[in-house]
Order: C-alpha cells, then structure tokens, then sequence
C-alpha cells in the first residue's frame, strides 16, 4: 500500500492519490468563491437599481405643496411667484409679508414700520445691514440666507464676494433654509463661486423640490430637457405649474408646439390641470 509521501513524491495513481484530489478540491473552491463574488456583486447592483428608483419615484411624488416657509405670515396665503415681486422681507425679523398685507398696514398707519414685528424700517443700508448681521450672529437660516443673496449680489454697502456667498448658503442650508439649498444647488450647477459640479448641484435641487421649493422644482425640469429627457421635463414643469409658476407652464408650451411634447405626455401627468393649449 502507498504512503502519503509516496503519492506528493512519485505521484502514484491509487486511491489515496493525493495531488489530483487536492487540485480538484481547490478548482472547485475557487468556482464556489467566484460565483459568491459574482452572486453577491449582482445582489448588491440589484440593490443599488432598486435604491434608484425608490429614489426616482419619491422624488416625483413628494414637494408638491409649496414650502410652509413661503407663506405670507399675516395673511397666511401662500405668495405670488416669483416673490420678489409680490412680497418684501423685512430684515428686522426676516419675515416677508406679501404686498397686500403692507398695503393693509400702511392704511392702518404703519407707514415707516414693519407690519409684522412693528419695528421702524432701516433709514438706509448701513442700518439695514447692521439689522441683518444681528439675525446672523443668532444664527437665523433666513437671515444668513438673505445675507449670502447680498454678497452675491453686491447690495446694502456689500462688496460683491461670490465664494463668501457660497459659504453662507452652505451654512443656511445646514441649518435648514430650503431657499439656501436651492441657491446653493445653482452655484454648484454654474459653478459660480465653486468649482462646477452639475451632479451635486441637481441632487440639491432634488432635496430642496422633495421640500415643496418651486424654482428648485422647475430647475430640474430644466436640467432634464437640457439632456433630452423631454418626458421628465414635463413631470417636473407640471408639479411646478400647479404650485403657481407660471414659467413652468410656458416651457410646456413651448415643447408642444416644437413637437417636443404630446398630449399623451400631458394627459399621463396633467392631474385635472387645465390644457396649455387652451390657456
């Protein structure tokens, strides 16, 4: 009878021939770790495409009430779009009370005053200014938030310091401002301030629309016609239209009458929304 070492040594062809036995048991260990490799990498794609598109679909069916923060305080109505010309903030409590509420106060008398906290408007940008920087300093997201659109802009005595603007949307988004997170999703997209990064820039975008941010909202139906997702594009302008912006529903327009659209793609997503091309 061979021993073990006569079968590493000579290679005998028994029944306790060892090598081919090891070599068959190693080939088949092998298989086994590359299909588990190969199973657990599928389970893993698997997931990460499932991720995706719960993903997707929250991103569409959330955000479709405006956010709570774009509500006139007084009234309690949501304001016109675009804001800015429907409303003003007022820096002493970085409230914005809608037009038709500062008309109601100036006829009551509060002429030089705010109509919701009652303090004195600022007599010029410097005590604009200081007023804002008080909110700052107490970390208030709306005012850091106003604060960023003035360095971005140059207003109130600022010098225009667009990194500086960036980094106070990041921190007003950090602290909860979906108008910062929108704001901030623009510089990333056109790399304004920052490095460009389309892809961050879009998934800001994605957090502020799934907030109810109507500009955020219509920006990604932008982003998605600019790369020819002209189905998403309408999914998106659509949720926009119905919160009120009025240029969402101008962009559907045009994309029916440049054949871009159908009223198939409508009717799959209009939700009783009056036709455009009735409008």
């Amino acid at each position: 009878m061979p021993v073990l070492g006569d079968d590493f040594q000579e290679g005998g062809d028994g029944p306790f021939d060892v090598l081919p036995m090891l070599g068959t048991v190693i080939l088949l260990l092998a298989l086994a770790v590359m299909a588990a490799l190969a199973y657990g990498g599928d389970a893993k794609a698997d997931d990460r495409s499932a991720e995706a598109a719960r993903y997707s679909h929250r991103l569409l069916v959330e955000g479709h009430e405006r956010v709570e923060g774009h509500r006139c305080p007084i009234c309690y109505l949501y304001v016109g779009l675009p804001m800015d010309k429907h409303a003003k903030m007022n820096v002493c409590c970085t409230k914005t009370v809608c037009n038709g509420c500062v008309l109601a106060a100036q006829q009551r008398g509060l002429n030089n005053r705010c109509p919701f906290c009652r303090t004195p408007h600022p007599s010029d940008d410097a005590s604009k200014l200081e007023m804002i920087q008080k909110r700052v300093s107490k970390g208030d997201a709306d005012a850091i938030n106003y604060h960023a659109g003035q360095y971005f802009l140059g207003n109130i005595g600022l010098p225009k310091d667009v990194p500086r603007a960036v980094e106070l949307f990041t921190e007003a988004a950090e602290l909860g401002s979906i108008d910062a997170r929108n704001s901030l999703g623009s510089r990333y997209y056109f790399g304004e301030g920052v490095k460009e990064d389309k892809p961050r820039g879009v998934l800001l975008w994605q957090e502020a629309a799934m907030k109810g941010h109507v500009l955020a909202r219509h920006n990604l139906g932008a982003d998605e016609f600019n790369n020819g997702n002209c189905e998403l594009a309408v999914q998106h302008w659509m949720i926009s239209a119905k919160m009120g912006y009025d240029v969402s529903l101008n962009a559907i327009k045009k994309m029916f009458l440049r054949g871009q659209a159908t009223k198939a793609h409508y009717a799959k997503h209009c939700g009783g929304m009056e036709t455009p091309w009735k409008r």
